[in-house]
């Protein structure tokens, strides 16, 4: 009888060191959690402040430091060939230069667009924060495409060359940077992480009213 009374009374022991045994593997759990947490969310941060950072450089426009052409290298991979690590893919640069080479404000705008689309392939992680980081940036180039061609909101015919030679630009550098299935699939799969964001202000890069042509 004595010893039932000692194991019914170590029984309610055991029980609470279950419980404290099982609160401190909770604990740690959500501590373990919370750790990741903020560290991705860290990560994120310095990738956002790291897309808003990346800027197009005169020296990129004016050709100072032209990549090889890359060959078959070119589409083997999604992302592509990046030699002179302008954050530019180096077979749409090239045909960049090759189309435009007389116009350095044409360049300026087309290698600004062309790096805001190469910016969806390239990321190391991917969530809505980066995603829209990086649109926000495409959008920005995509309106500094129209800043160096004529525009007057009361002249219908001035507009409608407006659209369209814009039309005709942007789809010169998306036709080059989207030339496989694969990478349409990858910037298909890109845009499903973004959500709404705000526009931002200043359009283009380089001022290119002090481009010479």
């Amino acid at each position: 009888m004595e010893k039932l009374k000692i194991l019914f009374a170590r029984k309610p022991f055991k029980i609470l060191m279950w419980v404290f045994f099982v609160l401190a593997v909770a604990y740690v759990i959500l501590v373990a959690f919370r750790v990741v947490h903020f560290f991705n969310i860290d990560k994120t941060n310095a990738q956002v402040e790291k897309i808003h950072a990346t800027k197009l450089t005169l020296d990129d426009v004016m050709g100072k430091n032209l990549p090889p052409d890359p060959g078959a290298e070119a589409d083997k991979t999604v992302p592509g060939i990046d030699a002179n690590q302008n954050g530019i893919r180096d077979d749409v640069e090239l045909a960049v230069f090759k189309e435009y080479s007389n116009s350095a404000k044409t360049r300026a705008v087309l290698l600004q667009y062309a790096l805001a689309l190469q910016m969806e392939t390239i990321q190391p992680i991917v969530n809505e924060s980066v995603s829209i980081a990086v649109v926000q940036e495409e959008d920005r180039a995509y309106l500094c495409v129209g800043e160096i061609l004529l525009r007057d909101d009361n002249n219908d015919q001035i507009m409608k060359k407006y659209f369209e030679d814009g039309e005709k630009l942007r789809l010169f550098i998306e036709d080059i940077q989207f030339n496989t299935e694969q990478r349409v699939t990858a910037q298909e799969n890109f845009y499903k992480k973004v959500g709404s964001y705000n526009s931002l202000d200043r359009f283009c890069d380089i001022d290119y009213s002090k481009l010479p042509n």
